[in-house]
């Protein structure tokens, strides 16, 4: 069996029962976009550092700035993208901003991504 004939139904069929099920269970295009653009925002290697780094504590950029080995600049320009998805948020104390995970779902996402990724 070649490589094309396992990804391919050998025989032509049809289950328009299931299909229909299927079709009518599944979310709305806005919200699927939506879930495609989380996990753009997430496809970023440095944007993963940052937030493996607010899973384990709220920091602020000077934190993430040592923790990460990377200048101000660059870590602010990525919790911008963090914060405009509503993925990170922030807070002033003092003269500081610290940054933490949104919600428990992104750090959720990190944890079950992290299992995928170490699975024999």
């Amino acid at each position: 069996m070649t490589e094309k004939d396992q990804v391919l139904c050998q025989e032509m069929c049809d289950h328009p029962d299931l299909v229909d099920a299927v079709r009518h269970s599944m979310p709305q295009d806005g919200a699927q976009e939506e879930l495609a653009q989380l996990f753009k925002v997430l496809g970023d290697q440095t944007r993963v550092k940052i937030l493996n780094a607010l899973c384990r504590s709220e920091l602020c950029v000077c934190d993430l700035v040592s923790v990460l080995g990377m200048n101000q600049s660059a870590v602010s320009h990525q919790l911008r993208v963090l914060r405009d998805s509503r993925i990170v948020r922030s807070r002033k104390q003092g003269k500081n901003v610290l940054y933490s995970l949104d919600d428990r779902h992104i750090a959720e996402l990190i944890r079950i991504g992290f299992e995928h990724v170490q699975e024999g």
